[in-house]
């Protein structure tokens, strides 16, 4: 009786011991389904993420400027490079020198501006301050030069050009990117009385620096930049426009529109509304002649 009594009390346990194990299996399907779930919202979430990155670099980093910088550094791998930056408001994050350094590249910038704090305030490397115009800057010392936004707004801005090509190695690159004299743009900014700039750029460009002196050079035009890179012995490697909108939506940006439109039919096209930047790409020729310093 005893005996009997146990077997069919281990019977009875069979059953239950049976469906325990098919509840833990159910239990362990689920949690990897969901572990897989999980797993697949992250991945499509970090290739949003590197979607949404890949097109906030394109829209800071310029590829006319990117391009041959890259196509400059395959040349000359194994020595650093040595970029010189126009100004501290030249966007120097067009160049995509970040990729390029993530990349092992060894690139060093050096921001002169005359009013500048002491220190990197941009983080880019280091800085000297003074006029360009007269700040020391060793010849053939540099790679690349990159000017933004800033010939259009001082005098003498031809001894300028003239100081970036001597800094210039043999082989670099002279980046260029300046409001157009010959523009409907320039030509409203040179003409309006300075408290009516201060106003409309208070209104179009909140927080941002300025309104800078509406100087432009005569040689801040593309017929004047192209003589000079004749005269200089200097090659243009790419030239683009670009027209940049003059402030967020609004009547006032709007009536700015209209004035610019104005402008250009009373000249009759001599001033265009159709760009108001000049963005040029200059090398500075090998000279088999010249001992690199």
């Amino acid at each position: 009786m005893p005996a009997a009594a146990g077997s069919h009390a281990a019977g009875s346990g069979g059953p239950g011991a049976g469906g325990e194990g098919a509840d833990a299996r159910a239990d362990a399907a689920a949690l990897t389904a969901q572990q897989a779930v999980v797993r697949a919202r992250h991945t499509a979430s970090q290739a949003r993420l590197a979607a949404e990155s890949e097109a906030e670099r394109g829209r800071v980093v310029r590829e006319m400027f990117a391009q041959p910088i890259r196509d400059y550094l395959y040349q000359m791998l194994g020595r650093p490079i040595a970029v010189l930056r126009a100004g501290c408001h030249t966007p120097i994050e067009e160049l995509g020198l970040a990729e390029l350094r993530a990349s092992g590249y060894e690139v060093s910038v050096t921001t002169v501006d005359q009013d500048s704090p002491t220190g990197d305030r941009a983080g880019t490397g280091s800085i000297l301050r003074g006029d360009l115009r007269m700040v020391p800057l060793p010849p053939r010392s540099f790679d690349i030069v990159y000017c933004g936004f800033l010939l259009e707004r001082i005098p003498h801005a031809a001894l300028v050009l003239d100081r970036f090509v001597a800094a210039l190695r043999p082989g670099g690159l002279l980046l260029l990117r300046v409001r157009d004299r010959d523009c409907a743009a320039a030509a409203l900014d040179r003409m309006a009385p300075e408290p009516v700039r201060r106003m409309l750029w208070a209104r179009l460009h909140a927080g941002e620096p300025g309104p800078f002196p509406a100087i432009y050079d005569p040689v801040t035009s593309a017929r004047a930049l192209q003589a000079y890179a004749v005269s200089h012995g200097l090659v243009v490697v790419r030239r683009e426009t670009a027209r940049t909108a003059p402030g967020p939506p609004g009547r006032l940006t709007s009536a700015v529109g209209m004035a610019r439109a104005l402008v250009g039919w009373l000249s009759r096209g001599r001033l265009t509304d159709g760009h108001d930047e000049l963005l040029y790409v200059i090398r500075r020729p090998e000279d088999r002649f010249a001992r690199l310093v």
